[in-house]
């Protein structure tokens, strides 16, 4: 572990001050994301994330459904943010990532957001749904450190994350819980309405690893540092899993993984017959087998 913990109390002032500068000037021709839209979002215009100068936030409470590791004994302290930059067609979550369910939060009120879920003892600050708001994030964790923060925090991702957003949050962030959802960029493309999503999913998986390595908890088995990778079995196997875990084992064969089974055909996947249904037992087992060797968390 690091001398200080969160590792966040070990960034000096001027250490701040370049990952915000830096930060905000990716705000101006947008490029916080993989689909760099080029927008001033400084000047409060929005790209693919329907998102200007400030994040907005659905909700923020103790979570208790997450992974063991994250949820612990006093919950995760979530923080959903809304809109997103990729369009799942069967997001369980669309009124919140699609539809835009939240409400605008400047700096100093979500820094507030992160200083009450302290309060309440939450074992980590998980930010779900980061990837398009990692300025307003940093700004908002600045403010929060120095009014008294002291809890580690968790990016809790789709992946699809620019390589530049998260070389900002080395020696920020302590906990990656990060989604591996397909094998192939055409079925993300499909499904998701992103371009390349494999490549990047899995160029960003490796740099969360290269800052967190695997992952470690304590004695009470909560996470303090590292990565966990999520991976949905999709019906038919448009998730590819064979090639997800065989990249999975590529970066480490001490790889947290949560195998998840609970898709369901949410929002619009009655569009797509090949989404349409629950995968079965037989799917799920297959998937269990492929990862077996890897760090496998099952609840």
């Amino acid at each position: 572990m690091e001398k200080n913990y969160p590792s966040y109390l070990n960034l000096r002032e001027e250490d701040w001050k370049w990952r915000l500068e830096k930060a905000l000037d990716m705000l101006r021709e947008c490029k916080v994301c993989p689909h760099e839209c080029g927008v001033n979002r400084i000047e409060d215009k929005k790209g693919f994330c329907k998102t200007g100068r400030y994040a907005l936030v659905a909700s923020y409470f103790p979570h208790r459904g997450e992974e063991k590791p994250i949820r612990g004994r006093r919950g995760s302290g979530t923080v959903f943010f809304s809109y997103c930059n990729m369009r799942c067609v069967y997001c369980q979550n669309y009124t919140i990532s699609q539809l835009g369910e939240g409400k605008e939060l400047k700096p100093e009120e979500l820094a507030d957001v992160f200083l009450y879920l302290q309060r309440l003892g939450c074992h980590n600050i998980n930010l779900v749904s980061p990837s398009h708001v990692v300025p307003q994030i940093l700004e908002a964790l600045y403010l929060a450190v120095k009014k008294g923060l002291r809890t580690p925090i968790l990016y809790n991702t789709s992946s699809y994350d620019s390589l530049e957003s998260l070389r900002l949050l080395e020696d920020v962030v302590d906990i990656y819980l990060a989604d591996f959802k397909y094998g192939e960029s055409e079925k993300g493309e499909k499904y998701s309405k992103v371009k390349g999503y494999y490549q990047r999913a899995l160029e960003a998986i490796r740099e969360m690893h290269r800052q967190v390595g695997d992952l470690k908890v304590d004695h009470e088995g909560i996470a303090l540092r590292g990565l966990l990778i999520r991976h949905l079995v999709l019906p038919n196997n448009l998730s590819n899993t064979e090639r997800v875990i065989e990249d999975i084992r590529s970066i480490s064969s001490n790889t947290a993984v949560n195998i998840m089974d609970q898709y369901m055909p949410y929002y619009k996947a009655y569009e797509y017959p090949e989404l349409s249904k629950r995968i079965s037992a037989e799917e799920y087992e297959r998937a269990l087998g492929l990862a077996r060797g890897l760090r496998v968390l099952l609840d």
